[in-house]
């Protein structure tokens, strides 16, 4: 699902993943040192504060209107993650 959508050439990544609708890790999209761009988990939810994690990801829409935030709900978030391009 597509909770922000942003500049389509330039705008920064994020990724929200989860497993059945519990459990909610956010990526972004770093630069490394070898100048690929992995996601690198940034955040995650925190069971007892879930709302503090809903804003965050509108405070990060707010100040960066080119940004993308898409969620996914899979059965193996961190294996999803490892398959994306560099």
């Amino acid at each position: 699902m597509v909770l922000a959508k942003g500049e389509r050439d330039a705008g920064t990544i994020l990724l929200v993943t989860m497993c059945r609708s519990e459990g909610a890790t956010l990526f972004e999209k770093m630069p490394q040192l070898d100048g690929t761009r992995p996601f690198i988990a940034v955040k995650s939810e925190d069971s007892e504060n879930k709302r503090e994690f809903s804003d965050y990801l509108l405070r990060r829409a707010k100040q960066d209107p080119d940004i993308w935030i898409l969620e996914v709900d899979v059965d193996d978030p961190a294996q999803f993650v490892a398959l994306l391009p560099r």
